[in-house]
């Protein structure tokens, strides 16, 4: 019998490769007629292919995944970002440019130059030391989040002061650890700004490890796969068809209901189907939604409804069709515009655009990470052009003076393209036509709630196997046999990885090997 899938974000795809592969029939349902959800890539403006959600993959280069399912067979292909990220120097000041390569040595020569000595071969330690550290929590990333994973991951690490040491480093905040680590502020705010990407600030306890994923991107960088983000998609979708999977876009579920030993699936097109087996890739909060819909227990769903955080949103997106690569002073475009471009230099401004987020209001100044990954592959521009991603921190989905996003949100992406422009002068007058995704524009189009990206808060409390709480972190939902969950609401949570699709897919096909062995 087909397993039905629900949504068709790359988690979701991922399950269902690995299910059409081991033979099982598979039909993926998705409400909008693009598929990947965050994952994707359309023509926003003429001979412009942009990214309507992610752009640069980081975890899923290293889970095993785009091997395992033989991807590039089906046309999938990354180019390495390296240098991987690049924090210029404020205009005026006089000071070097801090260039992150894949190689530690160009890496550590270049922080000399910038912030001295010291902290550059403490940038060769810090390498040395969170390297395996990060390794052995991406190992964690790729299976269930059970408590022995969790304590074998980190089984024979070293810390000098032993486990208790070891524990207190993973846990402290990522400002605690760069502070114990480096002098000088620009490099720790770079460092900073590069961690809080999954969100929440590095003053926040346990944020250690996400400062410390740096290290890993000198064995593999972020990737730019080519044709833009949604080519991971194409490539996923391929690979499902070729094993004899179905997708079906354009056409929402509206209800899921338990029927018999399965599960009734109710769309808006009027379709009513039958499975014994689905996985719901959709936010959490949205899969309790057509649970509700479908007469499950409301009691026990507001109560997991109530203890789920999706926190006041993460940011906003402005995508930009330009004449020129953004021109930082001080460093050449193969060293500027390769990777992640973090235009901060000093933690203070992350803090305040935080805080703002907090408050419901907007940050005294955007926190930008800058994207321009037409310098890579010049497939995504026209001949002459270039495109970027300006991805701003923080900024809440809600309003406190109740205002409505879209009297903010042209406004805000001035103030977006204003501060790319303080780095480097003359960006602003490179702009020919821009698309402007503010919180709110990412929940209506992606299904983001909140306009989370991560969908529910990657706090200390809400990962591993607290997310998204703990009698949903398993990816089974109590009292409802043969439903599954995956996507960004589950462990290892937000980002590019398809690691909770993996496991997802491996909870079933274990559950029907012993389907077939009770029924012998």
């Amino acid at each position: 019998m087909t397993t039905l899938i629900l949504g068709s974000g790359h988690n979701a795809l991922v399950a269902a490769c690995y299910l059409a592969r081991a033979g099982h029939p598979v039909e993926v349902l998705e409400r909008d007629e693009v598929l990947g959800g965050a994952v994707s890539t359309v023509e926003r403006f003429p001979g412009h292919l942009v990214d309507r959600g992610s752009s640069a993959h980081i975890m899923i280069r290293h889970t095993g995944i785009i091997e395992e399912l033989e991807l590039e067979k089906f046309g999938l292909r990354y180019i390495d970002c390296d240098p991987w990220a690049f924090a210029p120097a404020p205009v005026g000041s006089g000071a070097e440019p801090i260039v992150f390569h894949r190689d530690v040595d160009r890496t550590c020569a270049a922080i000399e130059r910038a912030c001295g000595a010291r902290d550059a071969e403490a940038y060769r330690r810090f390498v040395r030391t969170w390297g395996p550290r990060a390794q052995r929590v991406m190992r964690a990333f790729g299976g269930a989040p059970t408590p022995g994973r969790f304590l074998r991951a980190f089984w024979g690490l070293d810390a000098r002061g032993g486990g208790s040491a070891l524990s207190r480093e993973f846990l402290q905040s990522g400002d605690a650890l760069l502070d114990s680590w480096f002098d000088d502020e620009r490099l720790k705010a770079a460092l900073a700004w590069f961690g809080a990407q999954s969100g929440p600030p590095m003053s926040e306890p346990g944020t250690a490890p996400m400062a410390g994923f740096a290290a890993l991107m000198h064995t593999l960088p972020p990737g730019r796969a080519v044709g833009g983000s949604g080519a991971l998609t194409t490539a996923l979708v391929a690979r499902l068809r070729a094993d004899g999977g179905t997708v079906r876009a354009g056409d929402e579920v509206t209800e899921l209901r338990r029927s018999g030993d399965g599960w009734r699936v109710r769309t808006a097109a009027g379709r009513d189907l039958f499975a014994r087996t689905v996985i719901s890739g959709t936010h959490v909060l949205t899969s309790l939604e057509l649970l509700r819909r479908g007469g499950f227990d409301d009691t026990v769903l507001a109560d997991w409804r109530r203890r789920i955080r999706v926190g006041p949103g993460i940011g906003m997106v402005v995508r930009a069709a330009t004449t020129a690569l953004p021109a930082y002073p001080g460093a050449a475009p193969q060293e500027s515009t390769r990777g992640l471009q973090l235009l901060v230099s000093d933690r203070r401004q992350l803090r305040l655009a935080h805080a703002a987020a907090l408050a419901g209001e907007l940050p005294p100044r955007p926190v930008v990470l800058a994207m321009s990954f037409s310098a890579l592959d010049p497939t995504i521009a026209p001949p002459g052009e270039h495109q970027l991603s300006l991805w701003a921190q923080w900024h809440p989905h809600r309003l406190a003076d109740g205002s409505d996003w879209h009297a903010h949100g042209e406004r805000e992406a001035d103030r977006i393209i204003a501060e790319v422009d303080s780095y480097a002068p003359g960006f602003a007058d490179s702009v020919r036509q821009r698309y402007v995704q503010t919180p709110a524009d990412l929940e209506s189009e992606l299904g983001l709630i909140g306009g989370n990206v991560m969908h529910v808060e990657m706090s200390l409390d809400q990962m591993f196997f607290w997310r998204p709480i703990p009698e949903l972190s398993g990816q089974k939902v109590p009292g409802a046999p043969g439903l599954y969950l995956t996507g960004a609401s589950t462990h290892p949570g937000g980002g590019v990885s398809g690691a909770s699709g993996r496991t997802a897919a491996g909870l079933v096909l274990r559950s029907l090997r012993r389907g077939r062995f009770a029924r012998r």
